[in-house]
């Protein structure tokens, strides 16, 4: 590797202590190193993700992780994450062994890990289309009032359940750890290779997450309530994308033939990592 990118979060890195150290050190080991610096509303300075990049060194927590992965997401760009957040299951390096890993990552001592994304096509009644991209998850969630959500969901054409809940969580092995647990979904293997629908607050006794296959195809529909209401939700892909939805629209989501390149440095499980997780943040 000869170029780096350092993708700082302002709001982890403050005073840019941690993005110094890291320049520092590749600037001495003659490695081209650009700084980009963006905040959690999307707002950012700094270098665009020069497409000579060869890495991308991600100072945050998971949510940065995620920005970065939807901002290069056509580049693939691999993305090593260090992290300056709280769980912090996407990120590979702690900061007390960051030179350590520098190193390998300037000697070629790693492998990649390739991570399924998500694709999700909107339509709406006025006949226009639009489209965005996943890492983690499209959430489908209530907007306005408190009022609970309809819709109906069709797997490859059939349909499969008529719902009322506050949102619905489409999501990947990799967002297994994110809003899907915090709803009750399944942990899942990062490297999997499946689609898990987990309704959130479902009101209903037997409605449980919905494991599925990497080829099928999702549609969820919001109709007219049977009282006559008009319904309208939110789409947001990451966290970091919102659409608006109304009766009568809907989107379809399926597996992307896009993905999210991972730099790893340490063959360690997955089953590992969650076990180090819980003991730190009981």
């Amino acid at each position: 590797m000869k170029h780096f990118l350092v993708y700082v979060n302002r709001y982890k890195d403050r005073e840019q202590l941690t993005a110094k150290r890291i320049c520092d050190y590749l600037n001495r080991k003659g490695q081209h190193v650009t700084v980009k610096t963006v905040g959690n509303s999307g707002d950012q300075s700094g270098d665009s993700v020069s497409p000579d990049t060869d890495c991308i060194i991600v100072l945050g927590g998971d949510g940065t992780v995620l920005q970065a992965a939807r901002e290069t997401k056509q580049q693939q760009i691999p993305i090593i994450g260090v992290n300056l957040g709280t769980l912090g299951y996407m990120t590979e390096i702690e900061p007390g062994s960051l030179e350590e890993a520098l190193e390998r990552l300037v000697a070629g001592d790693y492998f990649q890990e390739s991570r399924m994304m998500l694709n999700g096509k909107t339509y709406f009644l006025d006949g226009s289309v639009r489209e965005d991209w996943a890492l983690n998850d499209i959430v489908l969630s209530r907007s306005g009032s408190l009022q609970i959500i309809q819709f109906h969901i069709q797997v490859n054409g059939q349909f499969l359940n008529h719902y009322k809940a506050d949102g619905m969580i489409v999501t990947t092995p990799t967002g297994s750890t994110g809003y899907n647990l915090s709803a009750g979904g399944p942990l899942v293997e990062p490297g999997a290779k499946l689609i898990m629908l987990t309704p959130i607050c479902p009101h209903s006794l037997n409605q449980r997450s919905i494991i599925l296959s990497p080829e099928d195809i999702i549609e969820i529909e919001i109709p007219r309530c049977g009282e006559g209401r008009e319904q309208t939700v939110e789409v947001n892909f990451d966290g970091g994308h919102m659409i608006p939805l109304t009766t009568g629209e809907k989107i379809r989501i399926a597996r992307s033939d896009r993905v999210t390149e991972f730099i790893r440095l340490n063959q360690v499980s997955f089953l590992e990592v969650l076990h180090r997780k819980m003991q730190e943040k009981v």
